[in-house]
C-alpha cells in the first residue's frame, strides 16, 4: 500500500479490563438520553414538550444558529423530561420507550446516484448531520461550507478501546453506503491499521496504511497532521465508524439506526465484553458489570479522553465504550521515594515496574500529587507524533495569546490529540480542559 504513515511516537498504557470479544446481552433501556451536551458548538432549541409522542428519527431539538441542524430521537416512545442544570440551561431530553421500535420513514435512497446538495438535504432531515465534525475547533459541520476533505479513523489504540474489526464486521456494506454518500460532498480519506483490514477495500475514498503500534496513532487528527495538515482558512470534516455505519444505514434502510455494540472495559467491571446498546443508554441499564459496593467512576469513552457520568449518566453519542476504574481516594505514604513499586506503571521508568513490561495494571483514578509548576521538558514531544510544539500552544491557551495559539497548532488539535500528555505530564496540570478553553477562546474571538 503505497499511501503509508510510519509513526513511532507514543505510549499504550497497560491498564486492565480489555473487553472480552463476546456480546453479553442486548440492552433495551426503558429511558434514553437526547444530550445537546454531546455536540460542541450545538445551542439547543426544544422542538417537543414532555407529554409528546415521538418516534425513532422524529426531532426533539434543533440548533438555534442554524435550524436545519437537528437532533433525533434513537427510540419510539414518550418524552418523559426536560433535563435542565444550572441557569436552565438544557442538559436532556429523556423519552420513555415504548419497545415498539416505531420509526420515520425518511425512505430508501442510492447514495451513489445523489449529488452533493441532496446528500446534505438528507442528512439535515435524519438528524444525523450533528455525527459530522469540523477541524479546527471541533464543533458541529457547517452544512453551508464545503471541506478540503473528510478523514476517517477505521482504528482507535485508545486504552481499552472497542475492536473495531469486531464491532463492525457485519456493518461493512453500511460504511461503505455512507462513504458513498459522504465522497458526493469531498473526498474521503480513511485510515487502516493494516493491509488485512476488512475497510481496507473500502471505495470512493483514498486508503492509508498507518505502520504504528502505540496510542495515539489512532485518533484522527493524528492522521490528519500526516495526511493535510490543517492550515488557517481551510477547514476538514471528521467521522467516526459509528457515524458512517448509521448514515449507511439510513441510506439503505430508510431509517434512522444507532444501535452500536458498546465495550464494558475497565478494571473496575466485573465481567467485561460487549452489549449491543443505543446512545443515551442509562448506566444503571448494566447492573451486573460493576460492584455497587465499590466507588467507581463510570467514564463515557476512554480512561484520557473519556466524560465522567457517574452512575446516573447516560452514554454519549459517539461512544462506544464505558471504562469502569475504582475512584483512587488512599494516600500512599513515602510513594516518591519508593522506587520498588512493582504495582505502579511508570511512563518515564521511575519505579521497577518497568522490569515487567508485559505486565497490566489495576489502575484507579489517583493522580498520585497535586498540580505542579508547569515544567518545560521534552516529556510531550516523546508521545506526541504530531509537528507541533505542545508546551507553547498550552502555555499561549493560558495567555490567551490568540497569535501565538495559532503559531504554535491550535488549529490542528483537539483535546483527545493531547490527552497522552496530559497523562505523562510530571506537573499534573488538566492540559485538556486548558487546550479546551484556548479552542473556545477562539471560536468566540475568531466567528
Amino acid at each position: 500500500m503505497s499511501n503509508t504513515i510510519v509513526l513511532k511516537k507514543g505510549l499504550n498504557i497497560p491498564i486492565n479490563g480489555e473487553a472480552a470479544l463476546e456480546t453479553m446481552k442486548t440492552i433495551a433501556p426503558d429511558v434514553v438520553a437526547v444530550k445537546p451536551t454531546d455536540f460542541k458548538g450545538f445551542s439547543p432549541r426544544l422542538l417537543v414538550k414532555e407529554g409528546d409522542r415521538v418516534l425513532a428519527g422524529s426531532p426533539v431539538l434543533a440548533d438555534k444558529q442554524n435550524p436545519d441542524i437537528l437532533l433525533a430521537s434513537p427510540v419510539s416512545g414518550t418524552v418523559q423530561e426536560i433535563v435542565r442544570g444550572e441557569k436552565r440551561k438544557l442538559l436532556a431530553v429523556l423519552v420513555k420507550a415504548d419497545g415498539a421500535a416505531e420509526a420515520v420513514d425518511f425512505g430508501v435512497k442510492d447514495p451513489s446516484a445523489m449529488d452533493a446538495d441532496g446528500v446534505r438535504n438528507a442528512l439535515l432531515k435524519s438528524g444525523l448531520w450533528p455525527s459530522i465534525i469540523q477541524r479546527p475547533y471541533g464543533i458541529i459541520a457547517n452544512p453551508a461550507v464545503t471541506p478540503k476533505a473528510v478523514f476517517v479513523s477505521a482504528f482507535s489504540t485508545a486504552p481499552l478501546a472497542a475492536d473495531a474489526e469486531f464491532v463492525f464486521k457485519d456493518e461493512v456494506d453500511a460504511i461503505q453506503a455512507g462513504i458513498t454518500a459522504v465522497s458526493k460532498i469531498a473526498k474521503v480519506h480513511v485510515c487502516v491499521r493494516s493491509e488485512s483490514s476488512i475497510f481496507s477495500k473500502l471505495q470512493n475514498a483514498t486508503i492509508h496504511l498507518v505502520d504504528a503500534k502505540k496510542h495515539p496513532a489512532g485518533n484522527v487528527g493524528v492522521q490528519i497532521s500526516h495526511i493535510s495538515p490543517i492550515k488557517k482558512g481551510e477547514t476538514v470534516w471528521t467521522l467516526s465508524l459509528l457515524s458512517l455505519a448509521a448514515i449507511g444505514k439510513f441510506f439503505t434502510q430508510g431509517r434512522l439506526v444507532l444501535e452500536r455494540k458498546v465495550a464494558v472495559t475497565g478494571p473496575g467491571a466485573l465481567k467485561t465484553g460487549y452489549v449491543d446498546a443505543l446512545p443515551g443508554t442509562p448506566v444503571c441499564a448494566l447492573e451486573g458489570c460493576f460492584d455497587k459496593e465499590v466507588e467507581t467512576r463510570f467514564i463515557s469513552g476512554d480512561v484520557l479522553s473519556g466524560e465522567s457520568i457517574g452512575k446516573d449518566g447516560y452514554l454519549g453519542f459517539f461512544d462506544n465504550q464505558l471504562t469502569l476504574i475504582k475512584e483512587g481516594r488512599e494516600r500512599e505514604w513515602f510513594g516518591w521515594a519508593k522506587p520498588f513499586r512493582f504495582n505502579q506503571f511508570s511512563s518515564s521508568m521511575a519505579y521497577f515496574s518497568w522490569l515487567k513490561p508485559k505486565k497490566k495494571y489495576d489502575m484507579d483514578t489517583n493522580t498520585h500529587g497535586g498540580v505542579r509548576a508547569f515544567v518545560c521538558s521534552d516529556v510531550y514531544g516523546k508521545v506526541l507524533p504530531m509537528d507541533i510544539f505542545p508546551v507553547y500552544l498550552i502555555k499561549a491557551c493560558l495567555a490567551g495569546d490568540i497569535d501565538k495559539m495559532e503559531q504554535f497548532g491550535i488549529y490542528e488539535v483537539l483535546p483527545e490529540d493531547l490527552a497522552l500528555c496530559e497523562f505523562v505530564d510530571p506537573s499534573k496540570i488538566d492540559i485538556q480542559a486548558i487546550l479546551s478553553d484556548g479552542i473556545d477562546l477562539m471560536i468566540k474571538e475568531m466567528a
